[in-house]
């Protein structure tokens, strides 16, 4: 299914038609795992009476490691691209969404190796998680499958833990919560580091630059705005997002979601 999309909601694009298809369930992880995993996620869905379903979402800045219904175990690297992929028949996904940074302790190198790729998970974590995900997989029971994807990170995670990773999730949230954070420099600038600095833990942890996720950020923005109706005034929210003029902000807009901010209103 769309990996780590479901976390509140945020990002689910057309997301009224999309939750009359599969419901998602988001769970706290364990405390003992909470410093590298932002949360867990079920989706499960039932289609046999009704079309498939084509879902789009415009991801986040993070690593999400997903079991699905068919066999499929894989962890996704952060997708620049909107992310859309088709459920049909009945099946779930069991997910584990990594904080900004969190997968970095389970990897040899840099996050940025794994971005717009989808690696199966006995590459990273060994054969043996092969026959863990399979019972994962094929556990009926939510609850156990959910323990067991988190027994797999206990059995890999690091003794100590990783201080960059706080300090990497800190700066994500910045870039969520300031809209007036438009630029690298700017940020740099606020944190008190240099650019070069910043770009270099973003590739190192994030698996992108701070300048994809302060634009993401924007993008997802905006379509929660567009979603909430037709009246919206567009140069303002252009504005509001840093955008020079309204039609800089329709043509990016246009080419990430593949609709105007108009159309993508009123399909919503």
């Amino acid at each position: 299914m769309v990996e780590g999309a479901y976390g509140g909601g945020r990002g689910i694009l057309w997301r009224r038609t999309a939750l009359e298809r599969f419901t998602v369930e988001r769970r706290a992880p364990s405390p003992d795992l909470a410093a590298v995993a932002d949360y867990l996620w079920i989706l499960t869905w039932d289609l046999r009476d009704r079309e498939p379903h084509r879902q789009q979402v415009l991801t986040r800045p993070a690593i999400n490691m997903t079991f699905t219904t068919g066999g499929r175990a894989r962890v996704a690297g952060v997708v620049r691209d909107v992310f859309g992929e088709t459920i049909a028949g009945r099946g779930r996904v069991v997910g584990v969404c990594f904080r900004p940074g969190g997968f970095r302790p389970f990897l040899d190198g840099p996050v940025s190796a794994l971005t717009d790729r989808f690696t199966p998970v006995e590459e990273i974590f060994g054969p043996s998680a092969r026959t863990v995900a399979d019972a994962i997989i094929a556990e009926p029971d939510r609850d156990r499958a959910a323990a067991m994807a988190e027994d797999l990170l206990r059995s890999r995670a690091p003794e100590r833990p990783d201080p960059v990773i706080d300090e990497v999730a800190a700066i994500v949230a910045r870039i969520a919560a300031d809209p007036a954070l438009l630029r690298v420099d700017d940020l740099a600038a606020a944190l008190g580091i240099g650019a070069r600095r910043l770009q270099r833990i973003f590739a190192e942890y994030v698996g992108v630059g701070p300048k994809w996720v302060i634009r993401r950020h924007r993008m997802q923005e905006a379509a929660e705005r567009a979603a909430d109706g037709d009246g919206v005034d567009w140069a303002a929210l252009a504005a509001e997002l840093g955008y020079a003029d309204q039609s800089h902000f329709t043509r990016d807009f246009t080419r990430t979601l593949g609709v105007s901010p108009a159309q993508y209103a009123r399909s919503c």
